[in-house]
């Protein structure tokens, strides 16, 4: 298939990359990160995250950070709400768009959050509806679509599954996500063709951890079949709390300069975009992206 014309860029770096971070970040350093992002051209920025600040305390100030920022037209900021009561939280502190997250996985769903896949399903039906009553668009990500922490392999028809019910359910795309970062081509290609079987590529974004150094290419066989939007965090903010050591999210700045090599539009600018990356180097002491260690050096 013809590579896309424009990929869209969805930065997750503020929320998926920050919440696994080691540094704590006080709001006034997230509210910085957040208004560098929005001036790069991005139109999509995952700002936080309404989970009980027990589970992930990094994210614990989502709604000062929301309330903080400097909102510029043309760029959603969207918010993580796995239950009712993040919603709730999420609609207060006018988040443009939420997200809910299943996995494919029955012993990451587990012990993630204490269910079964169909459990964790069905208690996503409250949000789903508050939703559509607010008129606010609901993205769903299905973690461990390449590997789990646990279990190991995953049938593609798993993710398959998931991914259709959580669209058959309302969200309006679904995020493919690589959260231990195994995948590679051969099995990245295997993957999405079991779930193409069932879903278009226009609802189907993908989100790669670059574990293992492959999110890159990773991210080239879903573009070869027509998968249009790419996840990524600035300077591959986020560790993977499953391996030890692992490099976080595939960074922001290294898909750009893939996609940009390819003549393929985003609308990101890359001086902007090391601006930003630059400045959460300063706050959490290291940098991921080869591109932006490069470019920054000179």
């Amino acid at each position: 298939m013809a590579l896309p014309k424009f990929v869209k860029i969805v930065e997750v770096g503020p929320r998926d990359g920050l919440q696994n971070e080691k540094s704590a970040l006080t709001v006034n350093d997230k509210v910085g990160l957040i208004d560098l992002l929005s001036d790069t051209g991005l139109s999509t920025v995952e700002s936080g995250s309404f989970v009980s600040p027990k589970w992930v305390p990094q994210m614990a100030n989502s709604d000062q950070v929301l309330a903080g920022i400097k909102r510029k037209s043309g760029v959603t900021y969207t918010a993580l709400t796995p239950n009712k009561r993040g919603f709730d939280n999420a609609l207060d502190a006018q988040a443009d768009e939420v997200a809910i997250f299943g996995a494919a996985s029955e012993s990451f769903t587990q012990k993630n959050i204490n269910c079964s896949i169909d459990e964790s399903l069905e208690r996503f039906q409250d949000v789903m509806h508050a939703a559509k009553q607010h008129n606010l668009p609901v993205r769903g990500y299905v973690s461990c679509v390449l590997g789990c922490p646990y279990e190991g392999y995953i049938e593609p028809d798993k993710v398959a599954k998931v991914s259709k019910a959580l669209l058959d359910m309302g969200c309006y795309e679904v995020s493919l996500g690589d959260t231990i970062g195994v995948g590679t081509v051969a099995s990245t290609a295997i993957m999405l063709d079991a779930v193409l079987a069932h879903i278009s590529a226009d609802k189907l974004a993908v989100h790669f951890h670059d574990t293992y150094g492959q999110a890159l290419a990773n991210i080239h066989v879903a573009l070869r079949k027509g998968i249009a939007v790419v996840d990524s965090a600035v300077a591959g903010l986020g560790g993977c709390p499953y391996a030890k050591g692992a490099s976080g999210n595939v960074a922001t700045e290294d898909v750009l300069y893939m996609l940009n090599g390819m003549g393929i539009e985003t609308g990101v600018d890359m001086d902007k975009l090391l601006v930003a990356s630059s400045y959460i180097q300063s706050l959490v002491g290291h940098n991921q992206s080869k591109v932006a260690k490069a470019l920054l050096a000179k």
